[in-house]
């Protein structure tokens, strides 16, 4: 049954026509735009396919990019936001999490008969954030002209069909092939959804607007509908991505003393968004090594965290990890391990009740005396303490279903409020943490990347960044798109949210 539409629409969703063309950033962007004219504004995306994910205060679990999409709003995240969460473990399946927590593993045909089910939660989440704020801007997923995921879609035109709301179609111009992304994902949709579709919007456009005018007059008289805005492709953003991960990074030219970081890009590597303090740090040089890759000399491997911590340890050996680090750690290197990566770091990691794969036991590293269990309940929350190194302030949040044991825990890395957590061992060369988002913290960047090596450190203050970061967004939909339709079309209070700006 559709939402009532008597009313003015609170809703505005963001579908694209491609993964990566822009939805999670102009989300951000538009709830960054609203809360500044002191409109209460959340986002929300119904269903997210991620491994990397955040930690509401409640407890729950939910993608990152609406974590960031919250801040915009400057909110606390919340698991109405992203009531539904799928976790990749394998090429079929996925864990399936809730309005915040772990219901099950699936594979792909399993989940499409869940659907309706996840469909009441989505619809339950997004009525309960109607009823608290003024707008909910939504992001789709992936694209909504995939023919064969159109059957009880919740993600994208599934969903604003249910709730009858208004659709911002937005392409990636970089990749190239713009107007036939935008004309042939109007084309596939049905009639209903193609008139949810009130205008386009072109992002990463470089060069001159004028040789693209009659690009976007040809477009409008097309399809009918207008272009909202092109907007610029703005180098050195920084917005935490949703899944991909990012580049590797060279340290700033005049850093002066320089520490060298790999991180092995495992294949289910989870919360890679661990590494974004280090990839904008000036005196980091971090690199991301792939498959079949070659890792270079480094003072500091980082082993990241896992969604299948056993498989990942197989494809570590099979990519010539376990030599590479032994030799990098006679030579006098340091190795972290966050979370999945802590876990290889001990002797034996158990998953009794195939929670991640089949059945059964992988030896680790060896090089903390400890060993892991998986179990069935995962471990959520924020956290905040003091490092064993230099008593340096963290905050981070655990998103874990290992419990570790051993004689390697009397000498953790971290001790927090309730429990410690970590452990330092192999004579001060090696150390591993549950701990997500600890070089967030200034102080605990500092103090672990001087373990590392680099004696004189200057870390930025990561918290500015990522503000920056949304704010750039945020003025570059105001200069570059119009947004005075958009307040006809949902009834929005025009002085809140119009701009004088035209593409």
């Amino acid at each position: 049954m559709k939402a009532d539409t008597k009313k003015h629409n609170q809703t505005l969703m963001v579908q694209g026509c491609t993964s990566d063309a822009g939805k999670s950033m102009l989300v951000t962007a538009l709830c960054r735009v609203l809360q500044r004219r002191k409109v209460k504004v959340a986002p929300f995306k119904p269903q997210n396919m991620a491994l990397n994910s955040a930690v509401t205060a409640q407890g729950g679990e939910i993608g990152r990019a609406q974590a960031v999409q919250a801040q915009a709003c400057g909110l606390a995240p919340h698991v109405d936001m992203n009531p539904i969460l799928l976790k990749p473990n394998s090429d079929i399946g996925a864990q399936v999490i809730v309005q915040g927590k772990a219901v099950a593993n699936m594979n792909a045909r399993d989940y499409h008969d869940y659907k309706r089910t996840a469909m009441t939660a989505v619809c339950d989440s997004h009525q309960r954030l109607t009823t608290q704020y003024q707008v909910v801007v939504v992001e789709g997923a992936g694209s909504p002209a995939e023919i064969n995921l159109r059957d009880r879609d919740i993600a994208n035109m599934g969903f604003a069909e249910q709730v009858d709301c208004p659709v911002i179609l937005i392409a990636d111009i970089d990749k190239g092939g713009v107007f036939a992304h935008l004309v042939g994902t109007l084309a596939l949709l049905s009639e209903s959804e193609q008139q949810r579709v009130v205008g386009f919007v072109i992002n990463r456009f470089r060069g001159d607007i004028k040789l693209l005018e009659s690009g976007l007059e040809w477009l409008e008289q097309r399809t009918g509908k207008p272009v909202l805005g092109v907007l610029p492709y703005l180098h050195g953003l920084h917005l935490e991505a949703e899944d991909a991960v990012a580049d590797s990074t060279r340290a700033s030219a005049d850093a002066g003393e320089v520490l060298k970081i790999v991180v092995p890009a495992m294949p289910r590597i989870s919360n890679h968004t661990d590494f974004d303090p280090l990839r904008l740090h000036p005196q980091v040089e971090l690199t991301f090594v792939k498959p079949e890759q070659t890792p270079p000399p480094a003072d500091l491997v980082i082993l990241p965290g896992s969604k299948s911590v056993r498989r990942d340890l197989d494809w570590l050996r099979s990519q010539g990890w376990e030599s590479y680090l032994q030799r990098h750690l006679r030579l006098g290197g340091k190795v972290l391990g966050i979370c999945g990566g802590y876990q290889m770091l001990g002797e034996q990691v158990h998953d009794p009740l195939g929670l991640e794969g089949e059945a059964g036991s992988s030896a680790g590293f060896g090089w903390l005396a400890l060993e892991t269990t998986l179990a069935e309940e995962k471990q959520l929350r924020n956290v905040r303490g003091q490092l064993a190194l230099e008593q340096a302030e963290v905050t981070g949040y655990e998103i874990h279903a290992g419990i570790s044991q051993g004689p390697a825990l009397q000498q953790p890395l971290v001790n927090l409020a309730e429990h410690s957590d970590g452990a330092i061992g192999l004579n001060n060369q090696v150390a591993g943490t549950y701990l997500h988002g600890l070089f967030e913290s200034t102080p605990a960047c500092d103090a672990i990347l001087r373990w590392a090596g680099l004696s004189q450190v200057s870390t930025p203050d990561y918290q500015a960044l990522r503000e920056a970061g949304i704010d750039r967004v945020a003025d570059a939909v105001e200069q570059h798109m119009v947004l005075d339709p958009l307040t006809a079309i949902l009834g929005w209070d025009k002085a809140a949210i119009c701009t004088e700006k035209a593409v």
